[in-house]
């Protein structure tokens, strides 16, 4: 027999409260039934004292302070996992919207996860192919890695994380245990709409398991869509041992929805009216990622942000970049002079990079070519800090080579198709055509045995 509390004490956007309320937990969920015979699902978000704050999933419309009847169930948020969740398409909260039917569950899981022992955790290694040069070559995405990539309002982040879904894959392993989790946060309907068919086009969808959250459904669904999404990746990855990458976007809207449900309850406001838990609660997501002992399976994570003003200050880059691995940061300058992807290489990294590169894992010369195409692209920037001053023609020969080097580098290695799948030997070599575009004295971030044996100024010919 279950306990019922008839009435509620107040109502506040998307919260009600109750009192008189004993052996509640927090995160539990609790069944609101309405007058006319309706349920709605509600979460435990406050305790204090026999006050009870719940935050219902379904708005709060209709809801009369009277008659109300209030169940707890006892249990957290669950989901039902299966492998079966691959191919198909749920909203924010785990309920399927492809028309498909109810998962059958092999368990149900807890949204909210459970603590990894960081001791429990192994080191990152082996790097996942997304064929897109910029990254592979110069910020690598590592198995095990959480890499957020920063964008503004209007860049092509969309259109990338599309590509990255079409073309990502395990390096030289069973592609058969990759598959990838695609959380869309806070999204507009075509949007939306040109994920599901781009997915379904390419046939990727036959290996993601995407979560759709729309701008106008509830902001509680929003804060649930993360949730979900990585306990679906950790129950095929730690249970059915799956190289899971997952996909978050939009971070922004995801953070503006717990800045919204913060003032709902009243809360002290910190940094541009951001609760002061947003580290901590980022944090809990960004974490979920990693290698854990005892399973062969990894998660991997890419959040992608949009930075208000471009701003990379602003808290939600500034903090989640203080948690993550490194970044991938989108440059309005070259996305407006109609590179795609207009990466800006010398903002970007990827701090796990120099452990998942090299001889074993891409190719030998992997991390020398690397760490000259960085070097040879500051000098650009340079050598065009100086031409805006004094004029092209009055740069010395080596400050001409670099300009011409900067452009043939855009053009050539940022510039993909959003169908060119490139191989990393296909990248490696095309950064090699790059560099001996410069005099071979310039190149001094690689070996000399290398130097001899990959440098040839014919090279470059393939750009005259």
């Amino acid at each position: 027999m279950s306990l019922q509390y008839i009435g509620l004490k107040d109502i506040n956007g998307p919260l009600v409260a109750l009192e008189g309320v004993s052996g509640a937990a927090y995160d539990e969920i609790a069944e609101i039934r309405l007058d006319n015979g309706t349920t709605r699902i509600g979460r435990v978000v406050e305790l204090d004292g026999d006050r009870v704050i719940l935050q219902v999933f379904e708005g709060t419309n209709g809801i009369s302070l009277k008659n109300t009847r209030t169940i707890f169930s006892g249990r957290p948020l669950e989901i039902p996992l299966a492998e079966e969740m691959l191919g198909r398409v749920f909203n924010g909260a785990g309920k399927p919207i492809d028309g498909l039917g109810a998962v059958f569950p092999e368990k149900m899981g807890d949204v909210n996860g459970q603590s990894l022992n960081p001791v429990a955790r192994q080191y990152p290694r082996n790097y996942i192919h997304t064929g897109i040069s910029s990254i592979d070559a110069l910020m690598t995405l590592i198995r095990g890695q959480k890499l957020p990539i920063f964008s503004g309002s209007g860049l092509s982040h969309n259109k990338l994380a599309v590509q990255i879904v079409k073309q990502a894959k395990l390096s030289g392993e069973n592609s058969g245990d990759f598959a990838i989790v695609f959380a869309a946060m806070g999204v507009q309907n075509d949007v939306a709409d040109y994920f599901r068919r781009s997915f379904v086009e390419t046939g990727a969808i036959e290996r993601v398991c995407m979560f759709l959250n729309l701008s106008s459904d509830p902001i509680i669904e929003r804060l649930l869509t993360p949730l979900c999404a990585l306990t679906a990746a950790e129950y095929l990855a730690y249970e059915k041992n799956m190289h899971i990458l997952v996909i978050m976007t939009d971070m922004t809207s995801y953070a503006e929805a717990l800045r919204e449900f913060s003032s709902s309850k009243g809360e002290i406001p910190g940094r541009k009216g951001y609760p002061g838990y947003l580290y901590s609660n980022l944090a809990s997501l960004y974490e979920r990622a990693g290698v854990v002992e005892g399973s062969t399976g990894s998660v991997t994570q890419i959040p992608i942000l949009t930075m208000p003003n471009d701003d990379i200050t602003h808290p939600i880059p500034d903090l989640t970049a203080y948690i993550t691995e490194g970044q991938i940061v989108f440059d309005r300058e070259l996305d407006q002079k109609g590179i795609y992807p207009g990466l800006s290489v010398l903002l970007s990294l990827s701090r796990l990079m120099k452990d998942g590169i090299g001889e074993g894992y891409t190719r030998a010369d992997h991390a020398a070519v690397s760490n000259q195409l960085f070097a040879a692209y500051a000098r650009v920037q340079d050598a065009r800090s100086l031409a805006s001053v004094i004029g092209e023609e009055e740069l010395s020969e080596n400050d001409r080579a670099y300009m011409r080097f900067g452009v043939l580098f855009e053009e050539n290695f940022l510039k993909q198709g959003f169908d060119e799948n490139r191989s990393i030997d296909e990248t490696l070599d095309l950064g090699w055509d790059l560099l001996c575009v410069l005099p071979k004295s310039e190149l001094d971030r690689i070996d000399e045995k290398l130097l001899e044996e990959k440098y040839d100024p014919e090279r470059a010919e393939r750009f005259a």
